[in-house]
């Protein structure tokens, strides 16, 4: 699904250059649950905006779904984020006067879908994420920190994307909260085949992923299967 070739990204303020990303190569297949894990400054989320083609390498090539995403027009980029990528993010991004419904059907509403199927749809994506019916009419802030983030992993979905992207979704959560959403990340993608890649500087986090890759610096350090979610897996 997604090839990345030496991709490199470097900031410009005047005469001053920053690279944050040095040259990265890596590949992840369909269907693979990857967290990217690295501290603050560690090129993490500027790697997270070119996947999730809300910026462009400086150099070096993205492919993803055969398609060079490196070398698309604006235009282009906002036609991949609205049919390919699913974003979850660390501040959930709802809307809090609106319904939980209605939070989920917005993206089908930009792409001019009938009523009756945007409700159909934004329904099971809920379903889908885990979320009591009996919440689904309430506004979203009369929700709990891990209902709030169900809510955007639906709204995530209901799109049915290629990849869904995770940046620290967790990052508000208590720890027994956070394990409920990353329970959930793990059945969208054991049960649905989803491809999900996982933002976070937590090695407890990272560690519910199938595979791990480490930046430090603008470089990979690390890229490992997690044997040890497979070995507990099996015990339970």
């Amino acid at each position: 699904m997604i090839e990345c070739s030496n991709i490199t990204k470097t900031y410009k303020s005047g005469d001053i250059e920053t690279e944050a990303l040095k040259g990265l190569s890596f590949n992840i297949k369909d269907g693979e649950f990857v967290a990217i894990m690295g501290p603050s400054g560690s090129g993490k989320s500027t790697l997270m905006h070119i996947l999730g083609a809300l910026d462009i390498s400086t150099t070096g090539d993205y492919i993803l779904d055969n398609k060079n995403v490196s070398q698309l027009s604006d235009d282009e980029l906002a036609d991949i984020r609205k049919d390919k990528l699913g974003f979850i993010f660390q501040s959930y991004n709802l809307l809090p006067r609106a319904t939980v419904l209605r939070n989920v059907m917005l993206p089908l509403v930009y792409a001019s879908m009938p009523k009756e199927e945007r409700e159909s749809k934004a329904r099971q994506a809920l379903i889908n994420a885990g979320l009591s019916e009996s919440h689904f009419y309430h506004h979203s802030n009369q929700l709990s920190g891990g209902q709030m983030q169900r809510v955007a992993i639906a709204r995530a979905l209901v799109n049915d994307p290629s990849l869904v992207l995770a940046d620290e979704p967790t990052g508000n959560l208590d720890t027994k909260t956070g394990e409920v959403v990353l329970s959930t990340f793990q059945n969208l993608n054991e049960k649905q085949n989803r491809t999900i890649i996982l933002i976070t500087h937590e090695r407890y986090v990272a560690e519910h992923a199938d595979r791990i890759i480490t930046i430090r610096d603008g470089l990979i350090v690390g890229d490992e299967r997690n044997y040890k979610k497979r070995k507990l897996n099996n015990i339970s």
